[in-house]
Formats: structure tokens, C-alpha cells, sequence
């Protein structure tokens, strides 16, 4: 009786540490969203208070003054287009490394983790120079360089996923007549969902937050990202010190769209993530 009793007040203790630890994470956003709707006056006097009249005048602003449509379309691009590139090539690359254990494969495996530590500040010039020269810096260039970047760590996941898929699936299929193309796209790729998911997750939530690279590569040009219009609004606004009453609803309308693709993936994103941890 007493151990059942210990159990159940441990069990107790620990979701209510839990809980706290929830409610600790989700203070920022709760923080961001309470002050998407308040004044420049209102958040500088109270941050922490609730806004005296609930209106969606600041978004509106923020709205256009990121030029949102615009910048949500060129984002969108550069994000769908990366991330085409790292599962296209990266899905592959990762099957072949898991099936061949020879010197070569093994070499080239170590080859693609170890790209995993080199920081992108040191390729950041030489590789913009030569974007420059291909006449590539643009959004379509921004795309090539986000799937090169994300290539390693999507090819490592993969790679650890595809050693625990059985070989017997593989060779039955061989058997009933499948080409290497059908091998992978209809017995072995749809295997891997939940990495696969993890994959554009990772890789969808930086790309779409990411500042630097497109700083760097679109600059002032029409071709805009999400963030750096954020940026360039806060800027432009004319105002002394932070406009918050534009940086607090523009951030909202900015991780709305990677907030939703997240909870409508958030399952098989876990199950990738975990399956990893195990079998990798």
C-alpha cells in the first residue's frame, strides 16, 4: 500500500513539475500575443498587462507594412524549393549509405557529418562571391544554398532510419520484378514518413526564420523574405527607439504559418524524432 502510495504522489509531483515547465515555455508566446494587440503607450507601460481594448488595428498595420502577401509568397518559394532539393537528394543518398558498408560509403558518411561542424561563416563569402558570379543571388540561388546547408543532418537522420528498415522487404520486392526506382519510391521510401516529416520540419522552421543567409542574398530587392521585411519595416518606420507596437503583431503574423504546419505534423514529428533516438 505504502509503495502504490509513494508511486502515485511521485507520478503527482512529476506532472505537476511538468505542467510548470509547459506554462514557463509557452510564456513568451503568450507574452508575444498579448502585446500584438496594444499600443506603443500601453506595452511600454505595462508589458505584462492585458490590452485595455482587444483590436486587430496593429496586425492590420503590421499586415502591410511587411507587405505580407508578398513576402509569404517569397518565402513560401524559397522554403518548398529547399526543402524539395534536401528530400530529393538527401532520401537517396541516405538509403545507399545504410545498404553499402564498404571503406568508400563509410568515408563519405563521415564526410557528411563532419560538414555538420563547419559554421556557415566561413564559407559565407567565398560562397556569396560565387552566387554573385553565377548570377544566382536571388531566390532561387537563396533555395540552393538552404538545401546544400541542410543536406548533412538531413542525410545523418535518414541514414540511421534506413538501417533499421529490413533487407527481406527489399529483396521480396526485388523478386517480384521491382526496378531500383520502384525499389525506393514504393517499398522503401514510404517506410521513412516520420523521418521524413522530421526532416522538413527541421529544416522548414530555420529556412523560414532565417535572416542572415537572405540578408545577405536578396538585400533590398523585391524578392524579400518574411524576415527581413520585419526587419526593414521596423526600419523604415520612422519612429524613435523600438515600434513595438509593429515588431509584436508583425512576429505573430511571421510563425503563425510554421506554428500550424507544426500541430498538424506534430505526431509524426515525434514518432521521427524518437524512432531516430532508437535506432540510429
Amino acid at each position: 500500500m505504502n509503495v502504490q502510495y509513494d508511486s502515485s504522489v511521485k507520478k503527482t509531483l512529476l506532472y505537476i513539475f511538468i505542467v510548470c515547465l509547459a506554462v514557463l515555455s509557452f510564456m513568451p508566446v503568450l507574452f508575444l500575443i498579448i502585446n500584438s494587440f496594444k499600443s506603443q503607450a500601453e506595452i511600454i507601460r505595462n508589458p505584462l498587462a492585458l490590452p485595455s481594448v482587444f483590436t486587430f488595428k496593429y496586425i492590420t498595420q503590421a499586415f502591410h507594412k511587411t507587405n505580407y502577401i508578398r513576402a509569404i509568397q517569397n518565402t513560401s518559394f524559397v522554403t518548398i524549393i529547399a526543402l524539395v532539393i534536401l528530400i530529393f537528394f538527401s532520401a537517396p543518398a541516405g538509403w545507399m549509405l545504410s545498404r553499402y558498408n564498404g571503406k568508400a560509403s563509410k568515408i563519405l558518411y563521415l564526410v557528411f557529418i563532419s560538414a555538420m561542424l563547419i559554421p556557415f561563416q566561413t564559407l559565407m563569402y567565398p560562397l556569396l562571391a560565387m552566387m554573385d558570379s553565377l548570377n544566382l543571388k536571388n531566390r532561387f540561388g537563396l533555395a540552393l544554398m538552404y538545401g546544400g546547408f541542410g543536406m548533412a543532418m538531413s542525410i545523418f537522420l535518414y541514414t540511421g532510419f534506413f538501417k533499421s528498415v529490413p533487407k527481406s522487404l527489399e529483396e521480396s520486392a526485388i523478386v517480384d520484378g521491382a526496378n531500383i526506382f520502384q525499389l525506393f519510391t514504393k517499398v522503401v521510401f514510404p517506410l521513412v514518413t516520420p523521418t521524413t516529416i522530421t526532416v522538413l520540419i527541421m529544416n522548414g522552421v530555420w529556412i523560414w526564420n532565417d535572416y542572415l543567409l537572405p540578408f545577405l542574398t536578396l538585400g533590398t530587392t523585391k524578392q524579400k523574405t518574411l524576415v527581413l521585411e520585419l526587419y526593414y519595416a521596423k526600419m523604415l518606420s520612422g519612429q524613435y527607439g523600438n515600434p513595438w507596437e509593429l515588431i509584436f503583431p508583425a512576429v505573430l503574423i511571421t510563425i503563425i504559418p510554421m506554428v500550424v504546419i507544426f500541430l498538424s505534423l506534430q505526431k509524426y514529428f515525434i514518432s521521427g524524432i524518437s524512432s531516430g533516438a532508437e535506432k540510429g
